[in-house]
């Protein structure tokens, strides 16, 4: 018996010296492991009498539990300790600033993207979406685009390989589609705009291979060509925060248009940078018309019944102008120091009750 007690006592001091879960471990084996102190003593039960065995039985197995308990009890001493002293050292003061602590930002074309949805959204426009690889059919000839129009050669369009039927996949050169695509799953009147990726083969200070689109597309009864000069100038007033924008339309072409319209808004060059709703400088914003007949048509609309119009605008130039940036290279290099600098917060959310931009 008095050795079961010295056993116990040294373990227990052992176990309680532990001050760390390795420590603890080389304690734990050397007491209940397969060659462990207590081991061996229970080993020894085979050999014992029955009236032995009836004695030292209780005590041996008493003294195993009791030295598991005060194991698993130290092991979660030690295990809260860690985490205390983790916590202490990792703690960070939340209400402090993080000014040292590198901050990502909202790119400045999905700000200007947000910015022209909250406007559009006032103005009665939802937005739709379509997929950025699209077929020849919606992307040209539903568009009344001709097979022989430049925008479908090789040197403009990026073709993918040809499918099992002969058809070949393009990325989009332009949201148009997405025009295609709400017209045939949906009747008028539809009041839409088409924001998102195009592609095209151009790459310069003022061009990219990927760039970015917001269209807007509106089919009813009655619409006609001052809904949509009167929709581009309350567009344009909210987009560049000034009271009013002097617009003209000068005539175009455009295979889906008809007539088509390039958008001009009064501006100012004097002084390096490009202020609107004043000077005597005209610049393109945009490139519009009413939606061609044939369009209607090849998109199951009755053109004897309904019209409307169409506008589409490039969202990099628009941020470009808005927040005087000089070139559009730097808008997919992900230069931190760039996006730092023209970036957004994330909370800087645009609406119109509460301000589009910073």
């Amino acid at each position: 018996m008095s050795d079961l007690n010295a056993l116990e006592t040294r373990l227990s001091e052992e176990i309680a010296n532990a001050r760390d879960e390795a420590a603890l471990e080389a304690v734990r084996v050397g007491a209940l492991g397969k060659k462990g102190a207590i081991s061996e003593l229970l080993k020894t039960l085979g050999s014992m009498s029955p009236d032995e065995r009836k004695a030292q039985g209780p005590l041996i197995n008493g003294l195993r539990d009791r030295v598991a308990n005060a194991l698993a009890a130290r092991k979660s001493e030690i295990e809260t300790a860690a985490l205390d002293n983790r916590l202490a050292s990792e703690r960070i003061d939340i209400t402090l600033p993080a000014q040292d602590v590198p901050r990502g930002t909202v790119h400045p074309v999905s700000q200007v993207q947000a910015e022209i949805t909250a406007i559009m959204a006032s103005l009665g426009f939802s937005v739709a979406e379509g997929p950025d690889i699209e077929s020849d059919d919606y992307n040209f000839t539903r568009l009344n685009i001709p097979a022989e129009h430049p925008a479908r050669q090789m040197h403009d369009t990026f073709y993918m390989k040809p499918q099992a039927d002969g058809s070949r996949p393009l990325l989009r050169t332009h949201t148009s589609p997405v025009q295609v695509r709400t017209m045939l799953a949906n009747k008028p009147p539809i009041r839409i705009i088409a924001p998102g990726r195009t592609y095209r083969c151009d790459s310069d200070a003022t061009h990219s291979p990927m760039f970015h689109q917001v269209e807007g597309l509106v089919i009813d009864e009655s619409t006609h060509l001052g809904h949509l000069k009167w929709v581009l100038e309350e567009l344009c007033s909210a987009f560049f925060e000034v009271p009013h924008v002097a617009m003209r339309l000068r005539p175009s072409y455009f295979p889906f248009t008809e007539p088509s319209v390039e958008v001009d808004i009064q501006c100012d060059r004097s002084g390096g940078k490009i202020k609107f709703g004043e000077g005597k400088d005209w610049l393109e914003i945009a490139g519009a018309g009413m939606v061609h007949p044939r369009v209607l048509e090849m998109c199951g609309i009755d053109p004897a019944r309904y019209q409307g119009f169409a506008f589409g605008m490039g969202l990099d130039r628009l941020a470009m102008l808005k927040y005087s940036i000089p070139d559009l290279r730097p808008f997919f290099e992900s230069d931190f120091r760039w996006l730092k600098h023209y970036g957004f917060a994330a909370f800087d959310i645009p609406s119109m009750e509460g301000g589009l931009s910073r």
